[in-house]
């Protein structure tokens, strides 16, 4: 799937279309997905027509449909040298300081 350029209605409309291609070669009904995924049916039509899109509705329709290795891979860091993995991992430890208290 090719995003550059794409307007973000464009990339919704675009998941949803995918998860309805691999609902269907699964052979699964729209009312066994949202079952599995404690939505209900309209939620999954809704999806898959790109209405209403929640991203947690997106989440369980893809991890019913055996796709969380994708959704894990959604947002890692880009770590391409030593510096940024440090760099990376001092942000990580940094915490915010309380209201109230000046150092």
């Amino acid at each position: 799937m090719d995003l550059t350029f794409s307007k973000p209605s464009e990339v919704v409309k675009q998941l949803c279309e995918r998860l309805r291609t691999e609902r269907l070669a699964m052979q699964m009904t729209q009312a066994e997905v949202a079952a599995r995924a404690g939505v209900g049916v309209n939620t999954v039509s809704n999806l898959e027509a790109g209405r209403n899109v929640s991203l947690e509705t997106v989440v369980r329709v893809a991890m019913v449909l055996g796709r969380s290795k994708e959704l894990e891979g959604l947002f890692q860091p880009k770590l391409d040298s030593l510096e940024d993995i440090l760099r990376y991992d001092a942000s990580a430890k940094r915490q915010r300081s309380k209201k109230g208290k000046l150092k």
